[in-house]
């Protein structure tokens, strides 16, 4: 037998503080503890965001307010460009959910079409949601959308080409009816002519793609047609700075009033210099932003509105 070794009060006492000072120091190796308290912080997350066209200036303002908020709260971000590419899109989804990211963000290409990614994401368990444009498709489902109030956006363009043109007149739009906010946005434009100056007569609505070279040859077979026109609201600064081009080339240059719709730099540039009237202005950044509140709050537990709306104002000269 191990002959039985008799400790003093002292030591015992010693080599239990010892013990315990050595088990607290092995357990901080394992689990990082939050600034400013000694409770363990949380595993940070992972939030996929893929957007339908990254180059666009809007797009890039919303994720700079992404990547900010982001940041404030201690996310990942891994943003990726569909480059207007539905297959693509798609298959940015599946590499997420390979990932396994905490969230998904969308701006969907094809408001129809990405309904069955999302369906795959919501069958890994993985929370969805959508920004500046929704999902249309019945399947899938999404936690909450954040976007521009774009019925009221496209009410202040319908306002501000009222007030350009007067009581009466003619109007041509350069529209993108596949989008669902640009849907919202003429909607809202046709309210405002109807309620604001009903004489005003809406002549021309053609889908040119949201691009400003398509808007440009529409709007210059428009001017051919209706040698009279007053007015062109472009759904987007593309379209109205592509519209801005054939109006120039047909030498109307400040006889028809031009009205966009982002308020992007170089339509700022142009409605100073009275190339164009004004645009109704959104708000990227605080898009962006709001989003990550909203999986923020998602993610504490919080059951988020399914539809969260942005105010849109107006930038004239």
């Amino acid at each position: 037998m191990p002959k039985e070794i008799a400790l003093k009060p002292g030591r015992i006492a010693w080599i239990l503080a010892a013990s315990a000072a050595f088990a607290a120091c092995s357990h901080g190796t394992s689990q990082s503890t939050a600034a400013g308290g000694g409770s363990a912080a949380p595993a940070s997350k992972t939030i996929g965001v893929s957007i339908q066209n990254r180059e666009a200036q809007f797009y890039q303002d919303m994720e700079s307010g992404m990547r900010a908020q982001a940041a404030k709260y201690g996310y990942n971000l891994i943003v990726v460009d569909a480059s207007r590419d539905n297959a693509k899109q798609q298959s940015q989804v599946e590499d997420f959910i390979s990932k396994r990211v905490d969230a998904i963000v969308l701006t969907p290409y094809d408001s129809q079409a990405i309904g069955s990614a999302i369906v795959e994401a919501n069958n890994a368990g993985i929370p969805v949601f959508t920004a500046d444009i929704a999902s249309t498709s019945r399947e899938g489902k999404v936690v909450a959308h954040v976007a521009s109030d774009n019925v009221q956006g496209g009410f202040q363009a319908g306002k501000l080409i009222c007030q350009a043109v007067g009581k009466s007149g003619t109007v041509a739009i350069i529209d993108e009816p596949e989008v669902t906010s640009v849907q919202d946005r003429v909607k809202g434009f046709k309210q405002a002519i109807a309620q604001l100056c009903p004489g005003v007569t809406i002549v021309a609505d053609v889908d040119s793609g949201g691009t400003r070279d398509k808007a440009s040859s529409d709007a210059g077979d428009i001017l051919q047609a209706h040698r009279n026109l007053s007015a062109i609201f472009g759904i987007n600064d593309d379209s109205a700075l592509g519209a801005l081009t054939a109006v120039k080339a047909a030498g109307s240059s400040g006889k028809i009033a031009i009205v966009g719709y982002d308020a992007t730099p170089e339509a700022r540039t142009a409605i100073a210099a009275g190339d164009m009237y004004g645009d109704a202005i959104q708000y990227p950044k605080k898009i962006g932003a709001t989003t990550i509140d909203v999986i923020h709050d998602y993610f504490a537990g919080k059951k988020p509105p399914p539809l969260v709306k942005i105010d849109v104002g107006t930038f004239t000269r």
